[in-house]
């Protein structure tokens, strides 16, 4: 079967350089896409630059003979973030997918995490997410089209040692690629989230003897149907890894309603409160914001009927 084509695309991919981004940055390209390549070339920790790694990759993609163009900015500062879009504008008119892969890591316990390390983190995941979404969000509104792909982590959904910056920034993102959805629902943009994982440089220092094949051409189709003009679906949260392509979600519990509560009431109902078997999904797009309230206000007004 033939794979789905990206012919007359136009794509932004910020760290494209090396590992996850460049397997998403060939495989557009092999189907069809103009890519722009972006990878400031920095060391895992975001120190430095090179500007060989986007290099490469676009002569990569040139030997098969596709399309693509380098970018070195970076996606830390708002000023890098515009450059990044403004290279696939001017290059070539338009901007139609924005894949936000670039990221650092810099670890350490909580107890010793330092705030410049805090704050360099979330200025390449969290606050580059921003960098690039806002200035590529209103060309993509005014054209009627458009495919983003933020990407969060195992480490956002759940946390992890050491990471404190990394599981805020990755958690963050989600918030960002909702309103996205929320957003652009009504112009013909569509915003999801890629949780990825791939044996890349930024597994540096995790024992990874014992893994099953987790390659990025593992993680690379996710993306690219994310991608693609034909994504159904928007405001989600899809996981590659090793494999397995899952959707997370946020559920909740029917919960305990009562007119009133005291902290020992609290206490006393935790176990109906905590209760999963029924649980409650409020989906992103079209209203999972107000349908929460609504249903937590139906609850209410249920309780005063029956009381």
């Amino acid at each position: 079967m033939a794979d789905l084509r990206f012919d007359g695309r136009v794509a932004v991919i910020t760290g494209a350089g090396r590992g996850l981004g460049r397997a998403y940055a060939l495989l557009l390209a092999e189907q069809g896409a103009k890519v722009v390549v972006n990878d400031a070339g920095g060391t895992l920790t975001g120190e430095g630059a090179d500007a060989s790694p986007a290099h490469d990759v676009v002569r990569e993609i040139a030997a098969v003979g596709r399309e693509a163009v380098a970018n070195t900015d970076s996606v830390a500062t708002p000023a890098g973030g515009k450059a990044i879009i403004d290279t696939a504008l001017d290059n070539y008119g338009r901007i139609d997918i924005l894949i936000h892969n670039a990221g650092i890591v810099r670890r350490a316990p909580l107890k010793e995490m330092t705030y410049e390390d805090f704050d360099a983190v979330l200025d390449v995941h969290l606050r580059g997410a921003f960098h690039v979404v806002r200035p590529a969000f209103p060309v993509m509104c005014d054209a009627g089209y458009g495919r983003i792909v933020l990407t969060s982590s195992i480490g956002g959904l759940y946390g992890n040692h050491g990471v404190a910056n990394y599981a805020v920034a990755k958690a963050g993102v989600i918030g960002l690629s909702n309103v996205a959805a929320m957003e652009g629902a009504a112009e013909g943009v569509k915003s999801n989230v890629i949780v990825p994982a791939a044996v890349t440089r930024m597994a540096e220092g995790i024992d990874t003897s014992a893994y099953p094949p987790m390659g990025p051409e593992l993680v690379a189709p996710a993306v690219g149907w994310l991608a693609h003009e034909s994504c159904s679906i928007t405001g989600e949260t899809l996981i590659a890894l090793a494999g397995r392509v899952a959707t997370a979600i946020v559920a909740e519990t029917p919960g305990v309603y009562r007119p009133s509560w005291s902290i020992a009431d609290v206490g006393e109902h935790i176990g109906a409160i905590r209760d999963d078997t029924k649980p409650l999904v409020f989906p992103v797009v079209p209203d999972g914001h107000n349908d929460h309230i609504r249903y937590s206000f139906g609850r209410a007004l249920e309780g005063a009927q029956n009381a």
